[in-house]
């Protein structure tokens, strides 16, 4: 594997940068986060908040209708689709994220199948869309067929569970376990944790300089394959949006923390605070 890059504020400003001011929600990327099921409707809301504080212009969340009373109250700003959405409209966003407290239930496959069968350009599989994905070899030849338009997200032990080995194994080799992710499945991986580190199948690996421990809190994953998707809506690569947003996820995170105190941030903080790290880092 090559050595690895850094991921810091001059890369970031590659991609990122201010806005026109001619610019409108159109063209802003149109973004869909399938996510949520009973109990777990806050994940959903926490992938929504991160994609709307990254700048896409429209986010519809894909929960099970009983949620949706939810997630108009806590995202209003998103609308909500069911999932009885046929599967050639999938096809009209410009990234989906798929996964965030969705259910391991296997009865969830065949959504994720759809998702992978459409046009697409960017899908980020994060949560629940990854343990069923360790679990359901037609979901992993799915993934090796859709090539470089697919994310990967997993924290160790979801990556753990796509290798077929320990937690511990993965921590003790981060560098050679997110590369063995990108090269296996033919996607752009992130592998979560402290120096959150991202890799191509190509052997291109990056590593985070943002974040503190104060983000070891539950729904930060969520927060961050929001922002990513946002990223890759307004027309990142998947490389870029990936990178890009675990920097600004962890500089959120160090903002908040900042304000609130390590033991203090809730991945709320997180999302919160992403529209003002991107200030930041386009001010620059």
């Amino acid at each position: 594997m090559d050595d690895l890059r850094l991921i810091n504020e001059a890369f970031v400003n590659t991609f990122i940068r201010k806005r026109d001011k001619e610019l409108h929600k159109g063209d802003c990327g149109k973004v869909l986060v399938i996510a949520g099921s009973k109990g777990m409707a806050g994940a959903a809301i926490l992938s929504a908040r991160g994609a709307l504080r990254s700048g896409a212009g429209l986010v519809r969340v894909m929960v099970p209708e009983e949620l949706f009373p939810i997630l108009q109250v806590g995202v209003p700003e998103a609308t909500c689709v069911s999932r009885s959405l046929p599967p050639e409209r999938l096809g009209e966003y410009q990234a989906i994220v798929i996964g965030p407290g969705l259910g391991d239930d296997l009865s969830n496959v065949p959504l994720i199948h759809s998702v992978l069968k459409c046009n697409c350009p960017a899908i980020v599989i994060d949560a629940d869309g990854l343990n069923l994905l360790a679990r359901d070899q037609s979901l992993k030849d799915a993934v090796k067929n859709a090539g470089e338009r697919l994310i990967l997200t997993p924290h160790p032990g979801e990556a753990a569970r796509l290798l077929g080995c320990s937690s511990a194994e993965i921590n003790d080799d981060r560098a050679g376990s997110v590369y063995r992710l990108a090269e296996q499945f033919g996607s752009v991986t992130v592998l979560k944790g402290a120096g959150t580190l991202v890799a191509t199948p190509n052997g291109e690996a990056y590593i985070n300089t943002t974040g503190n421990p104060g983000m070891a809190t539950g729904g930060s994953g969520d927060v961050l394959s929001g922002i990513i998707g946002a990223l890759a809506g307004q027309g990142c690569s998947c490389l870029a949006a990936a990178a890009c947003g675990v920097y600004i996820h962890g500089f959120a995170g160090d903002i908040a923390s900042k304000a609130l105190g390590e033991y203090g941030i809730t991945a709320s903080d997180i999302a919160a605070m992403t529209g003002i790290a991107i200030q930041k880092i386009t001010d620059s």
